[in-house]
C-alpha cells in the first residue's frame, strides 16, 4: 500500500480488525519513511446489474438512490432507518443474483413496492404514487382500494 502522505510504497499494518459485519477489513498503518499513520479499508467489490432507465439510458447500480427513494417515502413515518437500509440491502441482494447484466428501472421499482406494501401502507402509496405517476385521482383511488381489499382479505384468513 502507498503512503497517501509521501507516496513511499513501504508501508506497515499495525492493526486489522474486520467491520461492516465482516464485508470489510479496516487496516491501521504507518509508513517507515515519513512516520505517518493512516487507515485503509478493504471491502468486497460486488457486481451488480447495470440499470436501464425509462429513457434508456445506462447507469451503475446505486443503493444509495433506493434508500433516498425509501426515505423519502417513508418520510414522517415510524419506521426506522435499520429497517428502510434492511429493505434497500435486500433489494440489493436480489438484484446482485439477477442472471442479466441490465435490469430495467421498472423492476426495481416493483421490488421496491412489493417490499413496501408489506412494511407500511402510507409509504407504498406514497411511492406508488410518483413511481407510477398516477394521472388523476381515479388511479390513485383504484391503488388504494386495491389495497384495502389486500388488508381486508389477509385479516379474514388471519382471523
Amino acid at each position: 500500500m502507498r503512503c497517501p502522505f509521501c507516496d513511499s510504497q513501504d508501508t506497515r499494518v499495525l492493526e486489522t480488525r474486520t467491520v461492516d459485519e465482516g464485508v470489510a477489513i479496516r487496516r491501521k498503518r504507518t509508513c517507515p519513511k515519513c512516520s505517518k499513520r493512516f487507515v485503509t479499508i478493504e471491502q468486497l467489490e460486488l457486481q451488480y446489474p447495470t440499470v436501464v432507465k425509462r429513457n434508456n439510458t445506462r447507469v451503475e447500480f446505486d443503493i444509495n438512490r433506493i434508500i433516498a427513494g425509501l426515505r423519502r417515502a417513508c418520510e414522517k413515518r415510524e419506521i426506522s432507518l435499520e429497517a428502510i437500509e434492511k429493505l434497500a440491502k435486500e433489494i440489493a441482494d436480489e438484484l446482485q443474483n439477477y442472471p442479466d447484466k441490465e435490469v430495467k428501472t421498472t423492476l426495481i421499482g416493483n421490488l421496491v413496492m412489493k417490499r413496501l406494501k408489506n412494511l407500511d401502507d402510507v409509504a407504498y402509496i406514497r411511492f406508488a404514487s410518483v413511481y407510477r405517476s398516477f394521472k388523476d385521482v381515479t388511479e390513485f383511488m383504484d391503488e388504494l382500494t386495491e389495497l384495502k381489499h389486500l388488508r381486508e382479505k389477509a385479516k379474514t384468513k388471519g382471523v
